[in-house]
């Protein structure tokens, strides 16, 4: 559900996964890898992506309905 919820946030925004990893200082390889789910994201991490989406952590992971 991750990997289909990140995708689903960047793209109502716009952004390409190389635009979503420099807002959070990453590589694009990492925001590739969560999308295809062979990479999860760190607790800093799932945090810094709801921070960035204005949405929570539960909504990323898919034990909430994406608000």
């Amino acid at each position: 559900m991750f990997k289909e919820r990140i995708k689903a946030f960047r793209e109502e925004r716009n952004w390409t996964q190389s635009e979503l990893a420099r807002r959070l200082g990453v590589s694009h390889t990492i925001i590739q890898g969560y999308e295809l789910g062979t990479r999860k994201p760190s607790n800093d991490m799932l945090c810094a992506l709801a921070d960035l989406f204005g949405c929570t952590t539960d909504s990323l992971l898919g034990r909430t309905e994406k608000s």
